[in-house]
């Protein structure tokens, strides 16, 4: 297929390469230059100056970016790809935004005879080089085949969560779940530790039993290192807990892990974490039980 592909930050260029690797054309736009002009000649893609170029003549727009206006901008704005595509186009948003923003764009680019769904992304920048993502689908089921081949490049596991901000909704609250389980496993080092535990014996038998997550395994070792080498930005983390829970408050659902979650984000935003690993917020675990690891 034909790709415009609008975003090449540490998850885009990854996943974009995978793309070009199973064949498909693409031309790439991003909001440095720079970046964009080495990765084509890295890739063999095509460059172009704005996302509405990159658009022109594509079957697919992809978008991955930061956030819903960011998304809308590329889409919509006075230079989007919305004014190159051709009628019938699909427009996949990879990116994690609010569910209702994505509702809202699909609604306004369905008024310009565009296709769109929602796939965010799961899975950090390892998987995102290796195409063994989990994409969170939300669509019709007509759009979501026709995605599907484009999305297979890119991830292991696709899930088809529903309509149109279905995989928004399904994304952000899996992250929200992933940095209570990080909380947990973070303040269980901390009590480890505060009784004279071993932490390696730790680690290993937690892994082996039914206390064990994938957070604890992914995440022990950086809390423990204070190694906050960024594969998911706090701030993002803390941005995608935010649509979470504004979400769910809309539907009158409650989820306290979440809003706590919230809250040691933020502090560890404020203490000048936002652009490191969100294992980063070991360190507001630590101020509170007064030790460290």
């Amino acid at each position: 297929m034909r790709v415009a592909f609008l975003g090449l930050g540490i998850m885009g260029s990854r996943m974009a390469a995978n793309l070009a690797r199973a064949g498909h054309e693409l031309t790439v736009w991003n909001r440095t230059t720079a970046t964009a002009r080495a990765w084509t000649a890295e890739h063999g893609a095509t460059l172009a100056p704005t996302p509405r170029e990159a658009a022109a003549g594509a079957d697919a727009v992809i978008t991955m970016v930061v956030d819903g206006p960011q998304v809308r901008e590329l889409l919509l704005g006075p230079d989007g790809a919305a004014i190159g595509a051709a009628p019938g186009t699909l427009c996949i948003d990879m990116s994690t935004t609010a569910p209702d923003d994505a509702r809202r764009i699909a609604a306004e680019l369905r008024g310009r005879g565009l296709r769109f769904l929602d796939a965010p992304v799961t899975g950090s920048s390892p998987r995102a080089e290796d195409g063994t993502l989990t994409i969170m689908v939300g669509a019709n089921a007509d759009d979501h085949a026709a995605a599907l081949g484009l999305l297979e490049a890119m991830g292991r596991l696709i899930v088809h969560a529903g309509d149109v901000g279905q995989g928004q909704m399904l994304k952000v609250i899996g992250n929200s779940l992933a940095t209570a389980n990080l909380i947990a496993a973070g303040q269980a080092l901390l009590a480890a530790q505060a009784t004279g535990v071993d932490l390696d014996a730790f680690v290993a038998a937690m892994g082996a039993g039914s206390g064990g997550s994938a957070m604890l395994a992914l995440k022990s070792q950086p809390m423990r290192d204070h190694d906050f080498t960024t594969l998911f930005k706090t701030g993002h983390m803390l941005k995608d807990v935010g649509f979470c829970l504004d979400a769910l408050e809309q539907s009158g659902a409650a989820f306290p892990p979440a809003e706590r979650a919230r809250d040691i984000l933020r502090r560890a935003v404020q203490a000048g974490h936002g652009d490191d690993d969100f294992a980063s917020l070991i360190t507001v675990l630590e101020a509170d039980a007064g030790r460290r690891l």
